[in-house]
Parts: structure tokens; C-alpha cells; sequence
């Protein structure tokens, strides 16, 4: 009796192991580090290595490693004084054609990071980081609808030969401008039946016929609820592609979303990757009026002059045939006939529709490509750094339409692979449906969060030991064996957190603390049960049976209560809370295995098939 066969030994040893190896990077700890990563046209070599190298020793300043790798060169410093000052004459060396930013690089060895055992991130409490307070315009997403609509509109009364003589925005609504009433009444059916939420009224103005058209209510709610959505969903797919670990994106109220990034402490790099909202806008190239005019200041009605990268000036017609926010899939890569960066775009069923009418018609003409990016420029005024944003508009190529084309399509002309890159990710992270403007903004420095790590583990020590010494004298033997279930238990939540790549937060770690005297609970209750059995005057190897059979159900009970609302804060809370409901969830899962597996084996090892007077309960 209390026996178990070799095969569950040999499970429980391979579940202890695989568990102490995925725990094992969290005592590692992090580097202090700066990573440094080129911008447009940049490039990183053995000779900006060395110059780097060169400054850090010039400036006195002890490096741990240096680290490159395609992307990336990362310093690794032994504290943090060394690497703010470290940043800052990087910084001051490189300029602006490279990115320097403050990191916490992980210190697993690589044996480890062979076996993909990483250690757990920490949250913005723990790690330090950033903490944005975004609002968006929700105006401006009203705006850009009605605009969208005023494009459609006039591809429809095209489409259904109804003469108009122009279409234009006032505010938040559209008036379309007709010759006569009739052909109102005719635009007036045709869009109705085209377009059933839009509020059409006919007004007469100067004597001409106009038709206003306006968003319903339920439109303009939806709108403004789909881009926050969107923008949320933007800012999240962004800084998740860009590298930032566990970022919390979540919204607060009905226009403000709050983003913090942990172990991120250079708030320009943190506004620089929110604030990227590089597109591509796909315009016909106006080849009837001369640029030379434009120049001088002459534009025509109709179209703008732009400037391409290698300084030619380009007449572009007003009307977009496809935008970045039509494109639902991008990837870098190099053109099989030039060897040149090339992005290849995938646009939706709409963006596919007009590229596809377009290129029909305008087969030998010449079509340009333009990159807008809203770039962030930090620069210092008395002392203190003030941040402006500045729109680039700037051809990428221009070539001729050689055939009809659609929905997938390559875009050319970029300066580098890494252009490509950054390009495809931001193109693939989707366009922001509206503006957005940072109102709040603070930094936690890593000092704090160290803290913070510092008090948490002793909460959890304290706790832990506590528990230790309570069972040890309370239950003797079987509370030592309680003990050492509950270490394995501890390890076990850690190797989970580490597996899941989870964020451990200071609720999460309250979770934790909170594991430790639910994982106890149940052990409790299987050894009161043991000496239940005894004093009925059961045999010890029949009261060990029992004990753990009668109280599987108590246990089981108890537990998927918790879980079950570990599962709703986890379904319906935010930021801290999910973070407890986690940390909750996995130490319920843990423990039960532990309580009733665990220990049962170690007890089946010391008392199984022996026979035996007393038991020191």
C-alpha cells in the first residue's frame, strides 16, 4: 500500500528538472546596457564598433561586453551610473543617424538561452520604465471618415453617370454641388442606396443645388469607438514588433489610452517608437503641367510638387490611389532584378479594387510612391530638452506601370535593408485611425523598481519562512515534507512565469505571497485527515491512503473556486489586476500538484510498503 510505480518517480523528476532549468535565468539578473541601432542610411560595422569602444575608453568608462549583431550593437556596463554617462556620449558621437537607448540586457548564460529558458519580465514597478497618458483626436477621426466618404462618393456618382460639379468637406459633413435638381434627386438615390448610415439633406445655396451629407449619430459613435480600438491595437502591435517586452496598452476612459513600457528609461526613444506613424501613399505622377512652374511657385489645382531623395522635384495628383491604412500585410525583403531593399505590400479588398482600376487605365504612365513619417526632434533650450514633431514627405521612386496590378505589388527605392525592415514593421503594425498626443508622462527609474524587487522578495522570504517553521513543528515529518513540496512550488511559479514570458508585477507578486499559504492549505487539510483516520484507529499505512483519497475532493473544490475567480479578474480587470490574477492562477495550478503529488510521493518513499506502528503527525 502508498506505493507508486517507477514510471510517475521518473515523471515527477523530469517535471522537477525541466521546472529548476526555466527558473534557473531569473537569478542571473540584468546588465545595465545602452543598445544602439542605425537609422535611415546608417550602418552597423567593425569600425563603429571601434570608434564607440574608442569614446567609452577616452571617457574613462569601464565596459563589461560589447555585443553585435545585425540590428544591433549592445554595451554592457556593471552599473547604471556608467551607463547614463556612457549614453550620453554615444549620443553625442553618433548623432542622429543612430538610436541610443538605455536597456536592462538579461545575463542568462548562453547554455540556457540554448534551451529557451529566459527569465520572466518585470513590470514597470519592478524594471522601471515609462508611463504615457495618450489622448486621441477623436475629431480628427471624424474628419478622416468623412474624407474616406467624400473619395467613395465620388467614385460612385462616376460609376453611376451622374453629373456633379464638385464634392467638398465643411466640417464634420460633405456638400456635393450638382447642375440642376435632377441630377441631385439622382445622386441624392444613388448614394442613399449605396450608403444606408449617411444623412443626406438638400439644401439650395445661391441658387445652385447642393446635396449635404453627413454622418448618423450611430456612425459617428462607432467611429470614434473603432479608433480607439484601432490605435490601441496599432500602439500594441508597434511597440510589441519593435522590442519592447510586455508593454501594458490598455484604455482609460473614452478617448485616453495609457502605455507603459518597462525597462525602457529614454522617454524620447519611447515618444520616437509611439509616436511612428510612417505610411505610404500611392499617387499618380501629373505629367501635363510643368514642374519647373510648380517651383516657382505656380502649383496647378489638383496636385503637389514633391521632392525625392535624390533631389528631382515631382508633380503628384491630389487623389490617393492607396493608402497605408489599406495595407493589411508588409515584407522586406531585395529586388530580384537590382539586389535593392524592397518592401512587398499586400493591400485589402478595397485598396486592391482601386490599385487594380488604376493600373487598367494607366498602363505606360508613371506612378510614384511616397514615404510620410512624422519624426520626433529633441532638442535642448535652456538646459531643459524640448520635443517637436515634424511630417516628411518625400518620393521614394517613380516608375512606369508596365501591367494591371492589384492586390499584392513590391515598392522599390528604399535607401536600406534596414529602411525595409523598419518600413514593412510599421506598414504591418497597421496606420493610427486618428492623432494622438501624449498629456502625461513620467519616468520610474530603475532604482525604484529595485526597491520595489527588494521588498517583494522579502515579503515572500518572510511569508515563506513562516510557513516553513509552522509546518515543521505543527506536523513534524509530514510538515517537513510539506516544506519542501512548497520550495518545489515556488520554483515552479517562477518557471512558469519565465516559460509564458509573463510579467511579474508587485500585485503579482502579492499573488505569489498569497500561493504560499493556499499551496500550505491543502496539505493541511490531507494531514488533518491522516490523523482523523488515526484517532478512528485506522492502521498508519490506511490512514495515509485515506487522508489524501477523502480530502482530493475538498482540495479540489476549494481550489477551482479560486481559480474560477482568478479566471474573472483576470477576464475583466486591468494592468495590476491581471498581473495578481496570474501569478494567482498559476501558484493554484502548481500547488495542487505539488500538495497532492508531490508530497505524496516523497511520503510513499518514506513510509510506502513498510509496516508501521505510529506515525509522527
Amino acid at each position: 500500500m502508498n506505493q507508486y510505480p517507477a514510471w510517475k518517480y521518473l515523471l515527477l523528476v523530469v517535471i522537477v528538472t525541466v521546472g529548476i532549468l526555466y527558473a534557473l535565468p531569473n537569478i542571473y539578473g540584468e546588465d545595465p546596457a545602452i543598445q544602439i541601432q542605425p537609422m535611415r542610411g546608417a550602418v552597423l560595422d567593425d569600425v563603429l564598433q571601434g570608434r564607440v569602444k574608442t569614446v567609452l575608453d577616452e571617457g574613462q568608462l569601464l565596459v563589461k561586453s560589447v555585443e553585435m549583431d545585425d540590428t544591433q550593437l549592445l554595451v554592457r556596463f556593471n552599473d547604471t551610473a556608467t551607463q547614463l554617462a556612457a549614453a550620453d556620449l554615444v549620443r553625442e558621437l553618433l548623432g542622429p543617424d543612430f538610436i541610443v537607448a538605455l536597456n536592462l540586457a538579461p545575463t542568462t548564460p548562453a547554455w540556457l538561452e540554448a534551451l529557451n529558458a529566459r527569465p520572466m519580465y518585470l513590470g514597470l514597478d519592478l524594471r522601471g520604465g515609462v508611463h504615457f497618458l495618450m489622448e486621441v483626436d477623436m475629431d480628427a477621426a471624424v474628419q478622416k471618415a468623412v474624407e474616406r466618404y467624400g473619395t467613395d462618393l465620388r467614385t460612385v456618382l462616376r460609376k453611376g453617370k451622374v453629373r456633379y460639379i464638385s464634392i467638398r468637406t465643411d466640417g464634420d459633413r460633405l456638400v456635393v454641388k450638382f447642375r440642376n435638381a435632377e441630377d441631385r434627386q439622382k445622386g441624392a438615390d444613388l448614394i442613399h442606396d449605396e450608403y444606408r448610415d449617411l444623412v443626406l439633406r438638400e439644401v439650395d445655396e445661391g441658387g445652385s443645388p447642393l446635396l449635404q451629407v453627413a454622418l448618423s449619430e450611430n456612425e459617428v459613435r462607432d467611429t470614434r469607438k473603432l479608433a480607439l480600438q484601432q490605435n490601441i491595437t496599432t500602439l500594441r502591435n508597434r511597440v510589441n514588433e519593435l522590442g519592447v517586452a510586455e508593454p501594458i496598452v490598455q484604455q482609460q476612459g473614452d478617448r485616453r489610452v495609457v502605455v507603459q513600457l518597462p525597462g525602457v528609461q529614454d522617454t524620447a526613444r519611447a515618444k520616437h517608437i509611439l509616436g511612428a506613424t510612417a505610411t505610404l501613399e500611392y499617387r499618380a505622377v501629373d505629367t501635363q503641367n510643368s514642374v519647373d512652374e510648380a517651383r516657382k511657385g505656380k502649383v496647378p489645382a489638383g496636385t503637389k510638387l514633391y521632392k525625392s531623395r535624390d533631389g528631382r522635384h515631382f508633380l503628384l495628383k491630389n487623389r490617393i490611389i492607396a493608402t497605408g491604412d489599406q495595407i493589411v500585410n508588409a515584407r522586406s525583403g531585395f529586388d530580384t532584378n537590382t539586389g535593392g531593399p524592397q518592401v512587398s505590400v499586400t493591400l485589402d479588398g478595397k485598396g486592391a479594387r482601386k490599385m487594380l482600376d488604376f493600373t487598367k487605365e494607366n498602363v505606360g504612365k508613371p506612378m510614384a510612391v511616397v514615404f510620410i513619417e512624422n519624426k520626433s526632434v529633441t532638442r535642448m533650450v535652456d538646459g531643459k530638452p524640448e520635443i517637436s514633431n515634424r511630417k516628411v514627405e518625400e518620393i521614394i521612386s517613380v516608375a512606369t506601370i508596365r501591367g494591371v496590378f492589384g492586390r499584392q505589388f513590391q515598392t522599390t527605392g528604399l535607401d536600406s535593408p534596414q529602411e525595409a525592415h523598419e518600413l514593412a514593421l510599421l506598414l504591418r503594425s497597421g496606420a493610427l485611425a486618428a492623432p494622438i498626443r501624449i498629456i502625461e508622462e513620467r519616468t520610474v527609474g530603475p532604482s525604484l523598481g529595485a526597491e520595489n524587487i527588494e521588498q517583494g522578495f522579502q515579503s515572500v522570504v518572510i511569508g515563506f519562512v513562516l510557513v516553513l517553521i509552522f509546518m515543521a513543528i505543527y506536523y513534524r515529518v509530514f510538515g517537513l515534507v510539506a516544506d519542501l513540496a512548497l520550495a518545489f512550488n515556488l520554483v515552479f511559479v517562477v518557471a512558469l512565469l519565465s516559460m509564458l514570458q509573463a510579467t511579474l508585477t508587485m500585485p503579482g507578486i502579492a499573488g505569489i505571497v498569497l500561493t504560499v499559504g493556499m499551496a500550505v492549505d491543502a496539505n493541511v487539510l490531507i494531514f488533518e485527515r491522516i490523523r482523523e483516520e488515526l484517532r478512528n484507529g485506522n492502521t498508519p499505512q490506511a490512514s495515509i491512503h485515506a487522508g489524501y483519497a477523502k480530502a482530493l475532493s475538498t482540495i479540489a473544490d476549494a481550489n477551482i473556486t479560486t481559480l474560477i475567480a482568478a479566471i474573472v479578474l483576470f477576464s475583466f480587470g486591468t494592468g495590476p489586476i491581471k498581473g495578481f490574477a496570474v501569478t494567482l492562477s498559476l501558484g493554484i495550478l502548481t500547488s495542487m500538484f505539488t500538495s497532492i503529488m508531490g508530497t505524496r510521493a516523497v511520503i510513499n518513499l518514506i513510509y510506502g510498503g513498510r509496516r508501521l506502528k505510529r506515525l509522527p503527525i
